[in-house]
């Protein structure tokens, strides 16, 4: 992927393998700048180690890394414009908020004045201003991650690397920071590359995401692209809660059905990338999933459980062997229950189609 000058970030074919260990493999995406971008999947998929290559604390076996333009593969930690905010906080406990602030920039030689005219700026900026004589071990968790956060802030990097930042916050604190996180993205028009494994972040803050799989990336979208076009069946069992429901079966010889426990089911199109009788994955989310209506070709299930939500039930049912799951307005559900009998309809039009050897979309 070469590199664009108007991008604030290019990652071309990085690779970094910890002998035997493969931590990235022929990486590549980019950020525009102003973006608030979102590496995404779970433990061990290589977020961390991009991050702390794009940073510089880690120098990739092949590959290279641009910013803004910029060959920075080689590039000292300093001068690369970038700054970053780690799971564990990393705070000094011996020095107060104002201390923690002044740090960076004292190891930078700012002036005394300017130093102090920034920490007070941050410190408003993060509703912090009352606290900057306190240490840090007297701050809420919440408290923490805002301080470590204006830590990297103050050094006004032009792209901000943020590992997990919210892992360690209670439910209702990583709601508060993922809109406070969402704010000062807009207010400052930062560069942001945000790793993290829970799927309610990638979706609720990222413009784009990159969802990673082996230290590689996927497929790269906006939450809407993912959702409703998933390049294969990794990325539709990440994206989307709860995850799509997939029956197994193959598609016919003219492509046009796809055959299954539930019978042969028109697809209402041709797939034109799919062998004859290919053992083939047919998907459906659990939003497009619902009772049969009046008139419609239902096929019967019975109600295996019901999963209430506050305004939204999640009701599973089984029929065949298989076990799907729909959702439910809460209202909706108020007069089911397990071991009742009921018909539920298959949009076509709702239908995605997976190879089943390789798990890759078929259109």
């Amino acid at each position: 992927m070469p590199p664009s000058s108007e991008s604030a970030l290019s990652i071309s074919g990085v690779s970094k393998h910890y002998g035997r260990v493969r931590a990235l493999e022929d990486l590549s995406f980019t950020v525009e700048e102003g973006k608030f971008f979102v590496l995404f999947g779970p433990s061990s998929v290589g977020k961390t180690t991009t991050l702390r290559t794009i940073a510089g604390l880690v120098r990739p076996d092949k590959g290279s890394v641009h910013i803004f333009g910029r060959d920075k593969t080689d590039a000292e930690i300093a001068g690369r414009g970038v700054s970053m905010v780690f799971q564990s906080f990393a705070l000094y406990p011996h020095l107060t908020v104002y201390q923690n602030f002044a740090y960076p920039l004292l190891e930078e030689k700012v002036p005394k004045d300017e130093i102090d005219k920034r920490v007070r700026e941050t410190a408003a900026m993060l509703k912090l201003d009352k606290k900057v004589d306190r240490k840090p071990n007297t701050l809420s968790g919440g408290e923490q991650q805002r301080v470590a956060l204006g830590r990297s802030l103050i050094r006004r990097p032009k792209i901000l690397l943020l590992d997990e930042p919210l892992t360690n916050l209670d439910a209702k604190l990583r709601h508060d920071m993922r809109a406070e996180l969402k704010r000062l993205h807009r207010q400052f028009g930062l560069t942001i590359v945000y790793a993290t494994p829970d799927e309610l972040e990638a979706l609720s803050m990222g413009e784009e995401i990159a969802v990673m799989r082996e230290g590689g990336v996927v497929q790269i979208g906006t939450p809407d692209e993912l959702y409703e076009n998933p390049k294969d069946t990794y990325v539709a069992g990440k994206i989307g809660s709860p995850h799509m429901n997939m029956i197994r079966g193959k598609t016919t010889k003219d492509r046009s059905a796809f055959e299954s426990k539930f019978g042969a089911l028109a697809l209402g199109r041709k797939l034109v990338t799919a062998e004859a009788g290919e053992e083939s994955i047919l998907g459906i989310r659990p939003s497009d999933l619902r009772f049969a209506g009046k008139g419609e070709k239902g096929h019967d299930v019975n109600i295996a459980m019901l999963e209430p939500l506050g305004d939204v039930t999640v009701v599973s049912v089984e029929a065949h062997g298989e076990t799907l799951r729909l959702i439910l307005p809460e209202s909706a559900a108020t007069s089911l229950a397990p071991g009742q009998a009921a018909s539920i309809y298959l949009d076509p039009k709702k239908f995605h189609i997976f190879r089943a050897s390789s798990g890759q979309a078929l259109s």
